[in-house]
């Protein structure tokens, strides 16, 4: 199983003290991020994709490429890779190109977004968003896997006898994982290709995201890619920790108050009482963590937020000191003593070459 964080590159103003910091601040604070979090032991780093303030991780793959040159172990993948509005052509290369980089250490999670803004910005009508994404991804898996491509679809020009360049690192596509926070389609199109299907389990209760993962099992055994419970599953998450949990609530508070996306909303205990959003203890983020198999079976990937609205770099890295240190051991541990022997692992590179790419 896979352990890491993920981040959607928010520029927040620290409501503690009023600083905002730049765009420039916000990006190497994502590479310091990703860098500690290898070197705490954590498996993956992710990033999101956006092309609006306050965010500032537009181009994933550049980023992706640099901390490649910087991490020896680390898995790299994104948060949302936006299959509606970026050509499926350009997706092919660009990830083909950090495939090469990174020596396989790559993977991708294929959404629509949270901004609607977005779809015009780029030529598309919002209108198409599911229509966009099943035809996109439909494009981009022969663009992975066929040599040769010729293409007529409704979004796009077509392709006449197109090789995207360069090809997937061993003949070997990077691995998909389809994020949905509330579409059943994008669970469907998951199952249907035997791709992982990613939870985002940040803003709904576990029933919705019991829902949504039991659809896309149900649908991948359907398809003929294996028991449902064999079907490769990632999940999302929020987490804040000190020793002490009234500590973390008191130190958290204003954060979640002020925060952009659940700000001047709920209160803090209401949304940790209805989501997945844990403040308190490295023992509590422990239980509540081991607690998500209960309802979306034995999965794959767990990933945790931990870098937004407007928290200091400085305390995002004592948070992955905890992780690392406290928290992600115990799961590895008990995650693993409850395992069936027929469960699949997270997929990687080295896991999907063929044999004779190893010779």
């Amino acid at each position: 199983m896979q352990f890491g964080i993920f981040s959607v590159g928010d520029v927040t103003v620290d409501p503690t003290n009023g600083r905002e910091p730049s765009e420039r601040e916000r990006i190497k604070a994502m590479i310091t991020i990703a860098l500690k979090a290898e070197e705490v032991g954590l498996d993956v780093f992710a990033t999101g994709e956006h092309h609006n303030p306050p965010f500032v991780p537009s181009s994933p793959t550049t980023m992706l490429g640099y901390i490649a040159a910087k991490t020896s172990r680390l898995q790299l993948s994104t948060a949302t890779t936006l299959i509606t509005t970026n050509d499926p052509v350009k997706i092919a290369e660009d990830y083909a190109m950090l495939q090469h980089i990174a020596d396989g250490r790559v993977d991708l999670m294929l959404g629509r977004g949270n901004t609607a803004p977005v779809y015009p910005w780029f030529g598309q009508d919002i209108r198409n968003g599911i229509p966009l994404a099943i035809e996109n991804y439909a494009l981009l898996h022969r663009l992975w896997r066929e040599d040769v491509v010729d293409w007529s679809g409704r979004f796009r020009t077509p392709l006449q006898q197109f090789t995207s360049a360069p090809r997937p690192l061993d003949g070997v596509p990077p691995f998909v994982w389809h994020g949905s926070i509330r579409s059943p389609e994008i669970a469907e199109q998951a199952a249907f290709y035997g791709d992982g299907f990613f939870a985002n389990h940040i803003f709904w209760p576990k029933e919705h995201t019991q829902r949504m993962v039991g659809l896309y099992r149900e649908r991948f055994e359907h398809y003929g890619h294996g028991a449902a419970d064999q079907a490769i599953v990632g999940l999302g998450g929020q987490v804040f920790m000190r020793p002490n949990s009234q500590d973390a609530v008191a130190e958290f508070r204003p954060y979640f108050d002020n925060a952009p996306v659940y700000g001047h909303g709920p209160s803090l205990e209401d949304f940790t009482a209805q989501t997945p959003l844990t403040v308190g203890s490295p023992q509590q983020v422990i239980e509540r963590t081991l607690s998500f198999r209960d309802y979306v079976g034995d999965y794959q990937r767990q990933l945790f937020l931990i870098d937004h609205a407007g928290l200091p770099l400085k305390t995002v890295l004592e948070q992955l000191d905890i992780l690392g240190e406290e928290v992600v051991p115990v799961l590895r541990r008990e995650f693993a003593a409850v395992r069936p022997a027929h469960i699949p692992d997270a997929p990687t590179h080295e896991s999907l070459k063929p044999v004779s790419a190893e010779r």
